[in-house]
């Protein structure tokens, strides 16, 4: 029987088992938003897990949104970065860069010159974002011109380059969770009059694009895709979700995809609250591999993966508080909590000095 122990090909990954890490922002940078020491043990910690996919990585550095994210866009973050990736092959593990672009969701104080955000349309999110200077509220972002949009196109394809330049063995293009790409995909925050706005099929544009271009640099067997459906996070919706996304998942099946990796439901909000959307169509449509992202445990893990729903499960919390999380699997071991304050800050503490089971 198929479980989460199986081996698994996603493209040019070979996982020795379906336990994918998701991406979690860590705000562990050093100077310069490069990957620190700090950052390479807690990646080799974890390298036991099928596949890692690394915390976002900003394509540029207008793509920054957040204090202390690891950039791909500088010859000090790919040196930093390849320290990364040797550990974690050296652990025998498989490493994959998110690559970023935030949008909107930024703020003068981190954009290069103070200048303001980019978006698809001058549309202010609701709320607040840490800058430097601590809380600020989110400022009104400036529209992309039609013509700077082949130059955002060209970021994500030089990241893709540069992650394999680190040593990474492919790279997740973020679509989701109401950044850059998302904010183009999803009518609430796309107003444009352009090719590039209106209908699903030009909201898809810039994905679709990227998607292109990514592949063709680095090759699509080893580009995955995040993308989030109805996660409303950084104040994002869309009018018809099932339609824009069936749409894109049926058009993503041109490219031949390492993976799609779909993060299911609304944030952290319990299964019986997520917003209404049919999960068993897209894995109809999409004709690749598909990783289900958002809630799991050990059991609807392995019903997923038996069922198949999903070729690999992504674990967020669960691969942060438990670097050995597949051998606690295997062993039926308790698992430990994660430490909530400090999921963005506290250096080692509650990053590398979670306690893994005795040999």
């Amino acid at each position: 029987m198929t479980d989460l122990f199986s081996p698994l090909r996603l493209g040019a990954f070979e996982l020795p088992n379906r336990v994918v890490m998701s991406s979690l922002t860590r705000n562990r940078a050093g100077a310069g938003n490069v990957p620190t020491d700090l950052v390479v043990e807690y990646y080799r910690q974890r390298a036991s897990a099928g596949l890692i996919l690394t915390e976002a990585s900003p394509v540029c550095p207008e793509a920054h949104g957040y204090p202390r994210t690891p950039g791909i866009h500088t010859a000090e973050q790919i040196a930093g970065w390849k320290k990364v990736t040797d550990a974690v092959h050296a652990a025998g593990g498989r490493i994959a860069l998110q690559i970023w672009h935030v949008g909107r969701i930024s703020h003068p104080d981190l954009q290069p010159g103070g200048v303001l955000p980019v978006a698809p349309s001058a549309l202010r999110p609701a709320g607040q974002t840490v800058t430097p200077s601590g809380m600020q509220d989110f400022v009104t972002p400036r529209a992309l011109e039609t013509a700077e949009i082949p130059g955002v196109v060209a970021a994500f394809a030089q990241a893709a380059k540069n992650a394999m330049a680190a040593g990474f063995d492919g790279v997740e293009v973020h679509g989701g969770n109401g950044y850059l790409i998302d904010q183009f995909l999803r009518s609430s925050t796309n107003r444009r009059s352009d090719a590039y706005g209106g209908s699903k099929e030009n909201r898809a544009r810039l994905l679709l694009e990227i998607i292109e271009a990514v592949s063709a640099a680095i090759g699509a067997d080893r580009v995955g895709l995040r993308l989030s459906p109805v996660t409303p996070f950084n104040d994002i919706s869309d009018a018809n979700p099932q339609e824009t996304f069936d749409y894109v998942v049926g058009e993503l099946n041109r490219f031949d995809l390492a993976f799609l990796d779909i993060l299911q439901g609304t944030g952290g909000a319990p299964r019986d609250q997520w917003l209404p959307f049919d999960y068993a169509r897209l894995r109809a449509l999409y004709k690749g591999n598909l990783v289900l992202n958002n809630g799991y445990d050990f059991a609807s893990a392995q019903q997923a993966i038996a069922s198949g729903a999903a070729d690999a499960v992504a674990f967020g919390r669960a691969l942060l508080a438990n670097p050995d999380l597949v051998e606690r699997f295997r062993r039926g071991a308790p698992l430990n909590q994660p430490d909530y304050e400090t999921l963005y800050v506290g250096e080692e503490k509650g990053y590398t000095d979670y306690p893994a089971l005795p040999a």
